[in-house]
């Protein structure tokens, strides 16, 4: 299973300055006294992951995750945190043993995200990280609050909770897009044999005119072939 090795931030909430985390392996406790910043760094988690809701992020609008400003520093334009991860044991669908993927956010409203340094697009980078059960919406991040909530789920939340737990609700998604891509075929597939069910008359219609062409030619080169005979013909009779 991968693993995080490293997190970065820059003017991502309360991280003004370039920050690195670098996470050895086993159990890594990260403390400090309240408003030091632990909370944004599983919120920056959350946000590369493509997390899109404001309030998971405790944020009120997608461009407070930027640096606000402080007494003798001025707010920032951009947003940045990039995750590195250790993918040796080839968990993620990549063929890389270490994998980044970052996320910016401009004060414009423009976002970007990126594999490996190359700019991607959000669904490439779902996609990726649903391969190693790694998405926003998986129990990647587990909130405070969180156990307790599920020892009080109905049943049937309770079976959504193991299901996205055990990876089963991405196949889930997954069949039903592809489903969703069948039903789109099968209906183009209707709309091509209606519409060729229209066009059959005209086919019909129109080979009727090719052959009825066909046969103004051949009528046409043999009445020429005739024209050009008799000719022939009448200069012969007049050399006689």
């Amino acid at each position: 299973m991968t693993r995080l090795k490293e997190l970065r931030l820059h003017g991502f909430k309360t991280f003004a300055d370039p920050t690195r985390f670098v996470f050895e392996r086993g159990v890594t406790a990260v403390i400090g006294p309240n408003g030091s910043g632990k909370s944004n760094m599983a919120d920056a988690v959350r946000w590369v992951l493509g997390e899109q809701s404001n309030r998971s992020l405790r944020t009120r609008r997608a461009d407070d995750v930027i640096f606000a400003g402080s007494e003798g520093r001025r707010p920032q334009g951009m947003a940045e945190a990039i995750l590195t991860l250790d993918n040796s044991d080839g968990w993620l669908p990549i063929d890389f043993s270490e994998v980044s993927i970052g996320r910016r956010a401009y004060r414009s409203g423009e976002t970007e995200y990126l594999i490996n340094g190359t700019r991607a697009r959000l669904r490439e980078v779902v996609d990726l990280l649903a391969g190693g059960r790694l998405g926003a919406n998986e129990l990647v991040v587990v909130g405070q609050g969180t156990v307790d909530a599920a020892l009080s789920l109905r049943p049937e939340e309770r079976r959504q909770l193991f299901e996205e737990a055990a990876g089963v609700k991405n196949l889930q998604v997954r069949k039903n897009e592809a489903l969703g891509r069948l039903a789109r075929a099968r209906d183009n597939l209707t709309r091509v044999g209606d519409l060729i069910g229209e066009l059959k008359p005209q086919v019909r219609r129109l080979a009727l005119q090719a052959q009825h062409q066909q046969e103004h030619d051949s009528f046409g080169r043999r009445a020429h072939s005739l024209v050009i005979e008799v000719h022939r013909r009448r200069e012969l009779l007049a050399r006689t």
